[in-house]
């Protein structure tokens, strides 16, 4: 157990300062960074109870109960500014912390008028004037993680969206990691009901303590989230993000963009796409293919959604696809990779991934089918 503190807390707060020294930091960057300090400081807190230290500082009882709160909140901030242009958080955020707040509150006195004998006697269960309270307190952890968890998952359905409207290639700004993430999170506190359960309620015995399982769990939650957060690139650095209204009928009839209008760009889209290939350019973005078409970005988007039937996304990588097929029947000389590269795909992942959601197989199968050789 002490290794799994030790490469816990290490790890929180080694990302802490990594992240506080970051350049250009954006607001993601710093609420992670909270959150790697709120962490490291939680399994210290944690470590130094497994220790026996509490029974020498009777004083440092209870000072992180109230820490498992800041997760839940933390991540769904991360999210949601991680896919809002803002530079620091609105006034209704802090009310995600009320929870925190009004426990520290309860427990006023605890801290400031319990001797250090009462607190040991309450840390033991001796005294039982928190038993009720603890009780309450570990359910709504229980719930605020869980339902945080699930709340968290929703929004990032909602941002996939958006980033595919106005992304070609989304490796660096992919979201899997971020809604595995968001699972672990919620397979933590599921895991903690579980035992909680078998534990408290059916008194099942464990052969080793549970807590090792918890704590393992979190410091995993720590490498990943440490690890794709710093990477993560935020998509407001370069590139103005057109929010996407839902795709309907009414929708379309409400906007400044006409019927004429519409179609005569469709037109120069499609002939700028054959004629100048700005889906070579592994970076396009919705905004500026916008710019060759002197339009602005929320009209072509609608443009595409609306003739195309595709979002900005699968719109483009339609094109690479096909630049590639047509590269790959004429040159023999380079691999797969080299040819899909200068097709206008960033990566291999990328284009095999894309690739096979557009033709439905496999490059070398689709470039080995017969049928595909005889037409």
């Amino acid at each position: 157990m002490k290794i799994i503190f030790t490469i816990g807390i290490f790890i929180a707060l080694f990302q802490f300062v990594l992240l506080l020294n970051k350049k250009s930091k954006s607001l993601p960057d710093t609420i992670l960074a909270v959150w790697m300090l709120v962490i490291g400081i939680h399994l210290t807190s944690s470590y130094i109870n497994s220790e026996g230290f509490w029974e020498i500082y009777p004083h440092l009882i209870g000072v992180t109960v109230p820490f498992p709160f800041f997760y839940g909140p933390l991540l769904y901030l991360y999210i949601f500014y991680s896919f809002n242009n803002n530079h620091q958080l609105r006034k209704q955020d802090y009310l995600h912390f009320l929870p925190v707040v009004s426990t520290y509150l309860y427990m006023f006195r605890f801290y400031f008028f319990f001797s250090a004998e009462e607190k040991r006697l309450v840390d033991r269960g001796v005294i039982d004037d928190f038993e009720v309270f603890s009780n309450v307190l570990l359910v709504a952890i229980i719930v605020s993680g869980v339902a945080y968890s699930i709340y968290a998952n929703r929004l990032l359905s909602r941002y996939k969206l958006l980033v595919e409207s106005n992304f070609s290639n989304t490796e660096l700004i992919n979201l899997n990691w971020l809604r595995s993430f968001i699972w672990g999170v919620g397979l933590i506190f599921l895991t903690v009901i579980i035992v909680l359960i078998t534990r408290d309620l059916m008194g099942l015995t464990y052969p080793f303590n549970p807590d090792f399982i918890f704590y393992s769990m979190l410091v995993g939650a720590i490498l990943s989230l440490g690890y794709f957060g710093i990477r993560h690139q935020n998509i407001f650095t370069d590139n103005l993000v057109v929010e996407i209204a839902e795709k309907t009928k009414s929708t379309y009839q409400k906007s400044s963009l006409k019927d004429d209008l519409a179609r005569e760009k469709h037109n120069l889209l499609t002939d700028l796409m054959v004629s100048q290939k700005p889906y070579l350019d592994p970076n396009l973005t919705l905004n500026s293919l916008a710019q060759y078409l002197e339009i602005p970005p929320h009209h072509l988007s609608q443009i595409i959604n609306q003739f195309e039937e595709q979002n900005f996304n699968d719109f483009v990588n339609k094109y690479r696809v096909e630049e590639f097929i047509d590269r790959a029947s004429q040159v023999t000389h380079l691999s797969f990779l080299g040819i899909a590269l200068d097709s206008g795909f960033n990566s291999k992942s990328t284009f095999n991934t894309v690739f096979k959601k557009h033709k439905g197989t496999t490059p070398s199968q689709y470039m080995s089918s017969p049928l595909r050789k005889a037409s």
